[in-house]
C-alpha cells in the first residue's frame, strides 16, 4: 500500500473516532463504571509503598540484622550472596521484601476494617 494513502486512511480513521460521540460517551461510561481513576491512584500508591518497603529492607533491616555476617563474608549487600553461581541472596532479599510488604498490607486492611466499624 502507498504510504501516502495509508497515512490518509489512518488520519480519516482517527478523525472518525474523535468525532464519534457514541464512542466518546462509551469511553466515559467505561471510565466511570470501572473507576479507572481510582485504580490509577491506587496503582501509584502501591508503587510508592513498594519503593518504601524496598528501601526499608535494603537500607535498614538488612544492614541492621546482617551486618556482622556481611563483614565476615566480605560483601556489602544481601543480594551479593551466592553459591556456585546461584544468587540465593537475591531470593532471600526478595522474600524479606515480600514479608514486609505483606505485613504493611495486613496493617492497612486491619486499619480499614477498624475504621469501617466505627
Amino acid at each position: 500500500m502507498d504510504p501516502v494513502a495509508l497515512s490518509g486512511a489512518l488520519t480519516g480513521a482517527v478523525e472518525e473516532i474523535a468525532t464519534n460521540t457514541n464512542l466518546r460517551s462509551e469511553f466515559l461510561l467505561f471510565i466511570e463504571t470501572y473507576n479507572i481513576f481510582g485504580v490509577a491512584v491506587w496503582l501509584l500508591i502501591a508503587t510508592k509503598v513498594a519503593d518504601f518497603t524496598k528501601s526499608i529492607v535494603e537500607d535498614f533491616v538488612t544492614p541492621l540484622i546482617f551486618k556482622p555476617l556481611f563483614k565476615k563474608l566480605n560483601i556489602e549487600k544481601l543480594e551479593d550472596l551466592s553459591y556456585k553461581g546461584i544468587l540465593y541472596g537475591k531470593v532471600l532479599a526478595r522474600f524479606i521484601d515480600f514479608m514486609i510488604t505483606a505485613f504493611f498490607i495486613f496493617l492497612l486492611v486491619k486499619y480499614m476494617d477498624i475504621s469501617l466499624k466505627k
